[in-house]
């Protein structure tokens, strides 16, 4: 079967931690209530994870300032743990999802903007170098807005690969994914940071649910040619909650086994 698993709590739509576009309730519910339809795909919760892994990534004056607001902070580590199982699975040449709020990307090592706060992405590839399971990696990021914080967080690792795609149109964005990864290879995992506020009803006005379809597959064939199979991909941006969970659900058909 093609099967791909989403790793979400039931706790990212219950805890109301600020008001935001990201926190918005009826975001992530939306999404699983549609993938919950799909036989092949596996909604599993994410485990408990401790700080060691965020401060891998993160300064600890900085944690410190999260840690002062309770909530904040226990919605934002079951972001990174849910990331964390998807990063898990993936070594195991198991397709995930991670279907997390907050999102990530903009979170750098010492401060955050854009509704991060922890950059995800980069502390679960973080914790799988340092457990030495792997030395290099390709991060995909087409969220409407560059992930400054991924670039940050993962910038004393040359071994990193990150893109983050910039066009005017569909087309020349689906090229420019397709020269970059042409030049790839040995990639011992291929990670996907999937903002979906690039889709043409949403603020980046570009991208159709086809064409995030396209880029799970493109991830998918890139994955299994030069990374072993393994891929994992995380939520970032997304708010025209419509159309959400149909392009959260065509990326997820083109990224599964």
């Amino acid at each position: 079967m093609n099967n791909i698993y989403v790793i979400c709590s039931d706790e990212f739509e219950k805890i109301d931690y600020e008001n935001s576009s990201a926190a918005m309730k009826g975001r992530i519910s939306g999404i699983i209530e549609l993938l919950k339809t799909q036989n092949d795909y596996h909604i599993i919760q994410p485990p408990n994870i401790n700080d060691a892994d965020i401060l891998n990534v993160h300064f600890l004056e900085y944690v410190e300032k999260i840690k002062s607001n309770d909530t904040l902070f226990s919605i934002a580590k079951l972001s990174v743990a849910s990331a964390i199982k998807a990063s898990d699975l993936a070594m195991d040449g198991v397709p995930a999802f991670s279907c997390a709020r907050p999102p990530g990307h903009h979170a750098s090592r010492g401060d955050a903007w854009g509704y991060c706060y922890f950059c995800n992405i980069a502390i679960a590839l973080k914790r799988l170098r340092k457990q030495g399971r792997i030395n290099s990696a390709f991060v995909l990021d087409f969220d409407a807005h560059t992930g400054d914080g991924t670039i940050d967080c993962l910038s004393d690792w040359k071994e990193v690969k990150i893109l983050n795609p910039m066009a005017d149109d569909a087309q020349k964005y689906l090229k420019i994914i397709d020269d970059f990864t042409e030049t790839l290879s040995d990639i011992d995992i291929v990670a996907v940071s999937a903002g979906f506020d690039s889709y043409l009803l949403d603020v980046g006005k570009k991208l159709s649910t086809f064409d995030f379809y396209v880029i799970g597959r493109k991830m998918k064939e890139l994955a299994k040619k030069i990374a072993k199979g393994r891929r994992f991909a995380v939520l970032e941006g997304g708010y025209y909650l419509p159309d959400l969970p149909k392009n959260v659900l065509a990326f997820c058909d083109g990224f599964k086994n």
